[in-house]
């Protein structure tokens, strides 16, 4: 298993990023699956998820833990760590934007992960600039 993990003697945050790598992906993959989960994040009624912004979705989720997979396994690359940083930016403006502005997205379990998880990541990654990025 060690073999497939980022270098331990560069902290915990490229194992954080190939969590959320994974995560990212299964996500990904309910996403052309079914809308369930997708719903519970965008939950106006007024405006429900089709299957289109489904697959949308999804595909832009997996291009975002593309990269933080690769971040993950060359943290030290300031490209790379700036690529991941920009993936939990527009994550966090996306969900901010559709709940805050468009009312596509309601406060409550299907928004609140994405919004802390890209809220905490954004600021590890942004205070441990200089330890990873040599």
């Amino acid at each position: 298993m060690a073999l497939f993990l980022p270098p331990a003697q560069d902290g915990y945050l490229p194992y954080w990023l190939l969590l959320i790598s994974a995560v990212s992906t299964a996500n990904s993959v309910q996403c052309y699956l079914t809308q369930t989960y997708t719903a519970r994040v965008y939950s106006s009624p007024l405006r429900p998820v089709n299957p289109l912004s489904g697959r949308t979705f999804g595909t832009w989720t997996f291009l975002s833990g593309v990269v933080r997979l690769y971040a993950a396994y060359h943290i030290a690359d300031p490209l790379l760590y700036q690529l991941a940083l920009w993936t939990y930016g527009v994550a966090l403006a996306h969900f901010a934007t559709e709940w805050l502005v468009f009312g596509t997205a309601r406060w409550g379990k299907g928004l609140a992960g994405p919004v802390l998880v890209s809220t905490g990541t954004l600021a590890w990654m942004l205070t441990q600039w200089g330890w990873y990025v040599r």
